[in-house]
């Protein structure tokens, strides 16, 4: 993975005791593309689902360009993560690797970081032998979409849903 990084970033395996900096890090992510929402439900998300079993990595800039005051037990905060998980493909029933967080801090984007992560991703699921890795992408975030795509990512299945009046 760290060939597919420039040499100015380099990846860091996580711990579950990152798991203040995995909710900052969704929080980021929710509040970009939802601003005036209440994010304090992702900390139950991380709780729930955050375990040795759903491995984070996280990018750092080599130049020890600080996060933006992020808490973080590493010396160098990191400037992108990403959190795998799994998931059960419901017509076949076979597991399969998730991608729960790719996040890119803003000022670090179009670098290729994201594409390298999610390549780091498959690599992980190829690994222990998953035959196809899976993501949720808000059809709001283009960019995303275009990475995800230019990727050869594919829309299997929509997600809808209502807003039902009280």
């Amino acid at each position: 993975m760290s060939n597919q990084l420039s040499p100015d970033y380099r990846l860091q395996v996580g711990s579950t005791l990152d798991r203040a900096l995995l909710v900052k890090f969704m929080q980021r992510t929710y509040q970009e593309l939802y601003p005036t929402s209440d994010s304090a439900h992702l900390a139950v998300t991380i709780e729930q689902y955050f375990s040795n079993q759903t491995p984070i990595w996280w990018v750092e800039s080599s130049h020890g360009i600080a996060a933006g005051g992020l808490p973080s037990s590493r010396s160098v905060q990191p400037i992108a993560g990403l959190w795998l998980g799994n998931a059960i493909d419901q017509a076949s029933g076979d597991r399969h690797a998730h991608i729960f967080l790719l996040y890119v801090m803003p000022h670090h984007r179009r670098r290729g970081i994201g594409a390298a992560l999610v390549r780091h991703a498959e690599d992980w699921a190829r690994e222990r032998g998953d035959r196809q890795i899976g993501l949720q992408v808000f059809t709001s975030n283009q960019p995303a979409l275009q990475l995800y795509q230019a990727l050869g990512y594919q829309t299997q299945s929509l997600w809808m849903v209502k807003q039902l009046e009280p």
